[in-house]
């Protein structure tokens, strides 16, 4: 086990002892941080249930995802599977709400996919007291916040959220995930189409890890892309502050208490 490995698979296991709680639950998506955080987790030992949580899902992500699952049970005696498929509870969802015929309409109701996989995740860890294990990466947690709040958003623990994609994508790897996974363009999941991240964002991830890096540079050494991949980045960290800051909490002033 490599440096990197050993000190999150510790840092996993003394959390799980300090909360007193059994395992890990994670879906798995059939994508880098996914595959990632459920080794990570099954590697410490604990019971760890890998879920797949298919809602109108690309064929090619539910082959990934499947593939790693049975790889991971393979492996590892602590990993089960679970399969909980939501199709037929966001149809339900959708066929109960207003009708949307705009852009945020749809952005909406990918969102309510990221949230009923996070209700579902929440019910498989409360009958196993189990934690709930995030596959946030640092550039999307902290960066650009492409993530949806209280969706993938909401877990208990964020095992790689301080590795942006790059480094996942070399763990990964030294990790022995599967090379149809370290090889595919990373995508939410949320459209039930293949399209990916970078057709969202407007930017690959190596070019927002840059960006981030690189906030307070000299605006006159970059280039004319990394001009428009820093506008990309400042835009999406600007309007996704709400996801990365804690909740605003109005204080009410002794005077106007009862």
């Amino acid at each position: 086990m490599n440096t990197l490995t050993q000190h999150i698979v510790s840092w996993l296991q003394e959390y799980a002892r300090t909360a007193n709680m059994n395992g890990w639950v994670v879906g798995v998506s059939g994508g880098i941080d996914s595959a990632v955080t459920s080794t990570l987790c099954a590697k410490t030992g604990l019971p760890t249930c890998v879920v797949e949580m298919p809602i109108h899902q690309h064929p090619s992500q539910v082959s990934r995802a499947q593939a790693h699952m049975e790889a991971l049970e393979a492996r590892f005696e602590n990993v089960s599977r679970a399969r909980v498929d939501l199709t037929t509870v966001y149809d339900g969802l959708v066929a109960a709400l207003p009708e949307a015929d705009d852009a945020s309409g749809g952005l909406a109701l990918a969102n309510s996919r990221a949230r009923l996989r996070m209700t579902t995740l929440y019910a498989l860890a409360a009958q196993r007291r189990a934690l709930v294990a995030g596959t946030g990466n640092k550039v999307e947690d902290f960066g650009v916040g492409f993530y949806t709040k209280y969706g993938d958003g909401g877990v208990d623990v964020s095992p790689i959220a301080d590795l942006v994609k790059t480094e996942v994508f070399a763990l990964g790897a030294a990790l022995g995930v599967e090379q149809e996974i370290l090889d595919a363009p990373p995508t939410d999941g949320l459209w039930g189409d293949d399209r990916t991240d970078e057709d969202q964002l407007g930017a690959t991830y190596p070019e927002l890890e840059w960006a981030m890096a690189n906030t307070d540079a000299d605006p006159s050494t970059w280039t004319e892309r990394q001009r428009e991949v820093m506008a990309v980045y400042t835009r999406l960290n600007r309007a996704n502050q709400h996801k990365m800051n804690p909740i605003p909490v109005c204080l009410i002033p002794e005077h106007l208490r009862a």
